[in-house]
């Protein structure tokens, strides 16, 4: 696979354009999505690498979110196509696991723990299929993986918030997917949560997983990520951390609304 060069948009906004088919983990050619007559998302070209972790960055209402919404098909798009490991990406529903925004999930809905990991494999019995005893001990096993093993048969709306966000995580481990898109999963957790949930995520990626993270503290992005791709409504700039997450590409991106005191940091950090 041939990865698209680290670039920042031009002037009038425009990306150079991808190549007509990527095998990347999911590829994205002239995304576009409008409420209304305001577009959200505008001609947005990416490639998100493969045994990466990416983070996608920008100011609240960038797009970010939408974006990733958009690309599964959750909303629709205006324009655009969308691809994952070469095929259309409702062909590759089955190599990939979304974790929503917490904040969009209804908590009151009467379910235990081990119930909702277990919906991660319904791919594999089907709606009205039964779940063996080998597919339950896989989803506790997933349960385990993200500290969780003791709470099976807890109501979840009996959860904190970053348990709750924990439980999410473990129902898409359970599919046992090759990329995963998570919407936002350190937001409003603790920092017990955020550790473990990072550690998950690093292991996804030993073990050869894409990782895609809507995320918003820009402080953790050189520590946590390997690329980055940054929006405000159309693509600001994509690449490796180390050479794309610079004060340029951030004042691009976030213009008056970034703190001046990150950029400074930031600065001194290029300089070290």
């Amino acid at each position: 696979m041939t990865d698209t060069p680290v670039t920042l948009a031009a002037a009038d906004g425009q990306a150079a354009r991808l190549p007509q088919k990527s095998d990347a983990p999911l590829a994205l050619r002239g995304l576009t999505v409008s409420y209304g007559e305001k577009p959200a998302v505008f001609s947005v070209d990416a490639t998100f690498p493969a045994a990466q972790m990416t983070a996608i960055i920008g100011p609240n209402g960038a797009g970010k979110s939408t974006l990733l919404k958009a690309a599964l098909g959750v909303i629709p798009r205006l324009s655009g196509d969308v691809t994952s490991f070469g095929e259309p990406v409702d062909a590759a529903r089955a190599r990939i696991a979304y974790v929503p925004q917490r904040a969009s999930v209804d908590w009151d809905f009467p379910t235990t723990v081990i119930d909702v990991v277990m919906m991660g494999l319904y791919r594999q019995v089907g709606l009205l299929g039964r779940f063996t005893g080998r597919l339950k001990s896989r989803a506790l096993s997933c349960l385990d993986r993200v500290g969780m093993g003791g709470f099976a048969d807890r109501q979840i709306g009996q959860l904190s918030g970053g348990q709750q966000q924990r439980v999410f995580l473990a129902r898409a481990l359970a599919q046992d997917a090759d990329l995963y898109l998570l919407d936002e999963p350190f937001a409003g957790v603790d920092a017990a949560t955020e550790r473990a949930i990072i550690d998950v995520l690093k292991s996804l990626k030993a073990e050869g997983k894409s990782v895609v993270c809507v995320h918003h503290d820009l402080a953790t992005v050189r520590d946590y990520f390997d690329h980055v791709f940054m929006i405000n409504v159309r693509k600001i700039a994509e690449g490796p951390v180390e050479t794309t997450f610079t004060s340029e590409a951030l004042n691009a991106t976030y213009g008056g609304r970034l703190a001046a005191t990150h950029i400074d940091q930031l600065r001194l950090a290029e300089g070290a």
